[in-house]
């Protein structure tokens, strides 16, 4: 048996290729919407993609199922409460697909949403035990998925309780477990970095996990969860189908035709470092840096999603990245690609300072009408504000209450990457003059100046 995972670092999303070297096929679980891993993975291998699985309908990525099979043929199996739009070969509980050697046992764990299942992969010439399970949602490294996004909260959590006791801890304490989900996903309340553990260790680790008592797992299950991003909804229905199977590539705009589709309603998306940006960028457009942590989910949160998008950007490479991250989340809306120089050559540009952490500490001494904007998470708040500090996260900042007052706003965030985000979110609402503050809130501690509590 072959068995490989690939993670998309950027979403937190964890999918797998299954392969038999005894009938040459293999399989793919839970496929993010760059393709390209699986079929460089199955030519290197000799095998065939034959079948795509989805433990569930994703809500936080758009499912690269529809560009598989056009691209293989591959047949693409999901559990039929799923009622998706496409077609399908649908999965029940207990059913066993066979390929060669490889044993694949379909377990129906809802909770996380309906259709959720969980695939308990066996090698048949090695033993006749699951020896992996693909968790999808249900079961994640030191969590398990949220319960809140298909159904209500508390009835999604009962679901869950019963698929995590009933089902998932019958199977083998050696099984090893691969998710669908690791850092950086708003499926769960997940923040390792590791991409794998076993059945064992999350029985006796996993806080959740080892609830035993209904109710007090249903509380915990609706305590503290991520806030949803807006695009959610629409990719959601997006994997339900009909089949995505590919995307018209993205023109190169010249300053003229960016301006009219600016003028027309869409969102001008600058997506180059976050340096760049600062020093100079076009009037009104929201920065979001695509080799930053979490394009995508950034993006759902501050980009509204009925408006076009127009990318701004320094280089042809960074156009076609930023065009995967956005299709990865449902933004299809795509006019085209500004590179910046060609936009500063024609037109003028504007900028936002900077500041270090010193300077700010000493221009908050002197008292000139300075005022400190935190735009971290409110979890992060509890480990120490500024004092005085406005505490507002980055996503929320496009719509707060938050007038001029004829104060500098001095943006702060851990590190520098979420503020510049939020002033560019406060520039385009007009809140007045701004700054960033380099090195964020993790500089202003290490220099020893002083924290608050909020």
């Amino acid at each position: 048996m072959f068995f490989q995972q690939v993670v998309h670092s950027d979403l937190g999303c964890a999918s797998y290729v299954v392969g038999s070297s005894g009938s040459g096929e293999c399989a793919v679980v839970d496929p993010r919407w760059e393709i390209e891993p699986y079929l460089e993975i199955a030519q290197s291998q000799g095998f065939r993609i034959t079948r795509v699985f989805e433990t569930h309908t994703h809500a936080d990525h758009v499912s690269g199922h529809g560009r598989l099979a056009a691209a293989t043929g591959a047949r693409i199996h999901v559990h039929r409460a799923a009622a998706v739009a496409y077609p399908h070969e649908p999965l029940e509980d207990g059913q066993i697909v066979e390929m060669g050697e490889v044993r694949i046992h379909v377990i129906h764990t809802p909770g996380h949403r309906p259709e959720h299942v969980a695939l308990a992969v066996e090698d048949t010439e090695r033993g006749a035990e699951p020896w992996i399970v693909l968790t999808g949602d249900s079961l994640l490294v030191g969590d398990v998925a949220r319960p809140d996004l298909a159904v209500d909260g508390r009835e999604g959590a009962r679901l869950l309780f019963h698929s995590l006791h009933a089902k998932l801890a019958a199977l083998p304490e050696f099984a090893a477990v691969y998710p669908a989900h690791v850092a950086g996903s708003l499926c769960g309340r997940v923040n390792s970095n590791v991409s794998s553990t076993t059945l064992g260790y999350e029985r006796r680790y996993n806080a959740a996990f080892r609830l035993e008592e209904e109710e007090g797992f249903v509380r915990f299950m609706n305590e503290n969860l991520p806030q949803r991003p807006p695009n959610m909804g629409r990719i959601v229905e997006t994997n339900r189908g009909p089949l995505v199977e590919g995307a018209q590539p993205s023109p190169r705009l010249t300053p003229e035709q960016a301006e009219r589709l600016g003028a027309d309603g869409c969102v001008l998306l600058d997506v180059r470092g976050t340096d760049d940006y600062l020093r100079g960028h076009v009037q009104g457009s929201i920065h979001v840096p695509v080799d930053g942590a979490q394009f995508g989910t950034r993006v759902g949160f501050v980009t509204p999603m009925d408006r076009g998008i127009v990318l701004v950007v320094a280089r042809e490479q960074e156009a076609s990245a930023a065009a995967n991250g956005l299709r990865a989340v449902a933004f299809d809306d795509l006019h085209g690609y500004l590179c910046f120089e060609d936009w500063r050559a024609e037109r003028p540009v504007a900028s936002i300072a900077s500041m270090e952490v010193d300077e700010l500490a000493a221009r908050l001494q002197s008292s000139d009408g300075l005022r400190v904007l935190d735009v971290r998470e409110p979890h992060e708040w509890d480990e120490g504000i500024i004092e005085g500090a406005l505490t507002i996260p980055y996503r929320e900042v496009g719509s707060a209450d938050l007038s001029p007052n004829g104060a500098v706003t001095a943006v702060i965030c851990n590190s520098g990457a979420r503020s510049a985000i939020a002033a560019s979110l406060l520039e385009r609402r007009g809140a007045g003059e701004v700054v960033n503050v380099s090195g964020g809130m993790s500089g202003w501690q290490a220099a020893g100046l002083p924290v608050s509590r909020p």
